[in-house]
């Protein structure tokens, strides 16, 4: 018997830094805890990271009033230094990023595989939220750095 095909959600965006400035603020956890985020009532309180084939990943996520929270865990498949990311999360769902380099910006593009518990929707709403976060951090980090160098 075949297994049921899943429906695969994407995501996208444009980011003003260059494809090896995206990429170590993607998989350092030091910076995942601070972008990794939904919403303004959650956060991302720990994070471990192995970004490599067959290394794993943890991501504590929890709202921050305390009233829930969970581990999103997975595993690598292939790790292709600032161009790809494919994981097995640890409920059997794909995902696959993306990052493309265009001049001076980079492109991520996340796909997907949906879960059954909410619609496509509200799962697409939150996975660009936390993409649009990343965006966020990524552009406002470079902008702080940039303008320290200029300090007399």
């Amino acid at each position: 018997m075949e297994a049921d095909a899943r429906t695969i959600i994407s995501v996208e965006t444009m980011i003003n830094a260059p494809v090896e400035t995206v990429w170590k603020n993607w998989i350092t956890p030091e910076n995942i805890v601070v972008w990794n985020v939904a919403s303004k009532d959650w956060h991302t309180p720990y994070v471990e990271n192995d970004c490599r084939m067959d290394g794993k990943f943890r991501y504590r996520m929890e709202a921050k009033d305390g009233s829930t929270g969970f581990d999103f865990i997975g595993k690598y498949e292939e790790v292709k230094i600032y161009e790809q990311i494919t994981y097995t999360i640890e409920d059997g769902r794909k995902v696959k990023i993306i990052f493309t380099s265009e001049d001076n910006q980079t492109k991520v593009i996340e796909l997907f595989e949906a879960e059954t518990e909410n619609s496509i929707e509200l799962q697409r709403e939150g996975w660009q939220a936390i993409l649009d976060n990343f965006k966020n951090y990524v552009e406002i980090r470079l902008e702080q750095i940039s303008a320290s160098k200029w300090k007399i």
